[in-house]
């Protein structure tokens, strides 16, 4: 453009920074482009030194390398359902797994608190909700989390002996990883509830479900699940807010087997019944897909690739390759979302669940724009919206992985990998899709909404690193 041209056309203004400034403009009918921009790990001169050091490493691309590569080519399935005490060996008296990193009691939150008292009651280890929550108190149980023993579970978590819980081989990779089996919707355990109901239904699960369930799996052989997630992904679900599809696939996959060996024709219609009427089925199933493929990028030497986000409903916790099994924790923050007619914020308990597991492999809050129905569902906005969430989420990972594409996307594949160094970079936290739990123990699920994973546990993370830890 010749300078006289400048001077005679309208301006043209690129604004980077504050956005009062390109607000400004706009309002003066000024055509203004507002880039987002804020200086390497907010300002934070050390962090951002240390970041370009990482970056620039051969080693730390090489390990990050490795760890996507073993992210993408997880070839997980289901390949049997067991009670859990069978496959977990710590599954002992009195033992109790819970989602997030460690906590006690005295921490614990009331969703938590009410679905121990609960679980000491399906367990028999307590008469009533009562003397359940005094012997917890008193230190008679021994909690831990689950991913300290290959599992996970949503919301509460919790996994005793006698729960039966599906197990997902990785064949590629041979590791397992185990998840309990969704109890539908309503007043269930893994939102705190422990009434009667909801205790009978645990054991209906114990003793009806999932011997059916395993008994299909011998007849018919394991069920691959990669292939699955790839058709959901394809027919509008994300495997956290939204299912749909995932648990219609998977009944049609599994229904041939249990209508062979389920005789008496009662049970066999209240199973497929079960499945059929529960959208979220298959939530607990992408858990445990999860697990099994974020488990093998665990201990890479200089990895800074995430293998873990989890929360318990008090502290928000993640593992990073590089660091093994440590955790790096901060204050879990509150979902911004929907709530169900006669709740309101006020009534919900902080984020919660192992379910985070599924973003940290590319799914949940990073794959929204293959669900377009859950961006209204959970509060996200418009469906252009939840493509924006999903397009962020590459900037703070290292792949995509091509087996699990999106079509809103050009079918480009899920972020996959997030780095930590990336993120505290950018300042962009993994974008979570969650349901929302009453504070108060054994009320249940009260709304739906996104939460962001909190960014001090990123910088905690790469200050280990830094320090080699």
């Amino acid at each position: 453009m010749a300078h006289n041209d400048l001077l005679s056309s309208p301006p043209r203004v690129v604004n980077l920074g504050l956005e009062v400034f390109a607000d400004d403009l706009a309002r003066a009918g000024v055509a203004v482009i507002d880039v987002a921009w804020s200086p390497p790990a907010g300002g934070d001169a050390t962090r951002a030194a240390l970041i370009a050091e990482l970056a620039a490493a051969p080693e730390t691309r090489a390990a990050n390398a490795e760890a996507a590569r073993r992210l993408i080519e997880a070839d997980p399935a289901l390949v049997d359902v067991r009670p859990a005490g069978e496959v977990i060996a710590a599954l002992g008296e009195r033992v109790i797994l819970h989602a997030g990193p460690p906590i006690g009691w005295e921490r614990m939150c009331g969703p938590m608190r009410g679905a121990i008292a609960g679980a000491a009651v399906y367990e028999g280890w307590a008469a009533d909700l009562e003397t359940a929550t005094t012997m917890a108190a008193e230190g008679a149980f021994a909690f831990h989390p689950n991913h300290h023993f290959d599992a996970v579970g949503p919301m509460t978590g919790l996994i005793t002996r006698s729960m039966p819980v599906l197990v997902v081989e990785n064949r590629r990779f041979g590791n397992r990883a185990y998840c309990t089996i969704n109890e539908g919707l309503g007043k269930v355990m893994r939102f705190g509830g422990n009434d009667a109901e909801v205790i009978d239904r645990l054991r209906w699960l114990q003793t009806a479900l999932g011997p059916a369930l395993a008994a299909a799996l011998r007849a018919g052989g394991p069920i691959g699940l990669k292939g699955l997630i790839a058709r959901g992904l394809a027919m509008g679900d994300e495997m956290h807010q939204r299912n749909v599809a995932c648990s219609s696939l998977f009944l049609r996959a599994i229904a041939p087997a249990l209508a062979g060996v389920v005789e008496d024709r009662a049970r066999l219609a209240e199973v497929l019944a079960f499945i059929a009427g529960n959208d979220q089925f298959f939530l607990n199933l992408a858990m445990a897909v999860g697990k099994a493929t974020a488990d093998p990028a665990r201990d890479i030497a200089g990895a800074t690739i995430v293998t873990a986000m989890s929360r318990n409903g008090t502290d928000f916790g993640i593992r990073v390759s590089g660091t093994g099994d440590r955790w790096f924790t901060a204050p879990v923050e509150m979902p911004k979302g929907l709530y169900f007619p006669g709740f309101t914020e006020a009534d919900a308990n902080p984020d919660m669940g192992d379910s985070t597991i599924v973003e940290t492999i590319g799914l949940g809050g990073f794959a929204m724009a293959a669900a377009p129905a859950v961006a209204g569902f959970v509060g996200a906005g418009s469906a252009a919206d939840a493509v924006n969430y999903s397009r962020a989420m590459v900037e703070i990972t290292t792949a995509r992985n091509p087996e699990w594409t999106i079509p809103a996307l050009d079918f480009a594949g899920v972020a996959t990998g997030i780095d930590v160094c990336k993120v505290v970079a950018s300042g962009v936290a993994p974008v979570i899709n969650t349901g929302i739990a009453h504070r108060r123990p054994g009320v249940g699920q009260v709304g739906a909404g996104i939460v962001r994973a909190p960014l001090a546990c990123f910088e905690q993370a790469l200050d280990a690193l830094a320090a080699g830890a």
